[in-house]
């Protein structure tokens, strides 16, 4: 699955990636509220764990902006153990779980895989950029009809581009939206994944998909 993970204290957040990654799923961080929402609303998750205590936007504003918008990706909160309160105002606001600090490891990556399991059925957006389609529910990209296969982080790669069409994206845009803050700015994951993402794209058509624009980042257009 691919989860985000909301969580300013960083041993906290660190603990929980490790947790997760464990599990097999693809973990993004985000440390305040905004960087949470904004992840959120770019990005198709399937399960979000999220802070009560966020600098910026609480958790309990965070999960309620996100029902507002009709995001309703299963939404795990993390509380302090003695805060009645804010569990039941986190609930009201759209949460579908709980688990309070400190936590067990294997009930946190208990919590995360049954929220998946219930995860309801949402109608499937489509992107088209060219001859290129994503389907996100159905994580499916084809072109020109013919499916390619692709890992969680390049499909999150793409669908990160195809949602700004002709725009330049920098490394850090890309690297943020699409790994969080878990890499140094200065590694050339971006430029790696793109050059994976091309070969797998790009093979058998004539027409390159993804523009170079040095010095600065990539572009994707029709």
């Amino acid at each position: 699955m691919h989860v985000l993970v909301v969580e300013d204290e960083p041993q906290i957040a660190h603990i929980v990636k490790r947790a997760l990654e464990h599990d097999m799923h693809v973990v993004d961080v985000a440390h305040d509220g905004h960087d949470g929402l904004s992840f959120a609303e770019t990005q198709s998750f399937d399960v979000i764990v999220l802070d009560v205590l966020l600098p910026g936007r609480n958790g309990i504003d965070v999960c309620r902006t996100l029902r507002r918008m009709k995001i309703h990706t299963p939404v795990l909160m993390l509380t302090a153990r003695d805060a009645l309160e804010q569990r039941v105002e986190g609930l009201d606001a759209g949460a579908d779980d709980y688990l309070t600090k400190p936590f067990a490891v294997a009930e946190l990556q208990a919590r995360v895989r049954a929220l998946g399991r219930r995860k309801a059925p949402i109608a499937d957006e489509t992107l088209e950029v060219g001859d290129v389609t994503v389907s996100i529910a159905a994580h499916r990209v084809t072109r020109k009809g013919r499916e390619i296969d692709l890992s969680p982080r390049e499909f999150a790669l793409l669908e990160f581009l195809m949602r700004h069409p002709g725009q330049v994206l920098t490394r850090d845009q890309i690297l943020e939206s699409v790994w969080g803050y878990d890499y140094s700015p200065l590694a050339n994951v971006v430029d790696i994944y793109i050059h994976y993402l091309r070969r797998k794209l790009d093979r058998g058509f004539g027409r390159k998909m993804i523009r170079t624009v040095r010095g600065i980042g990539y572009s994707i257009s029709d």
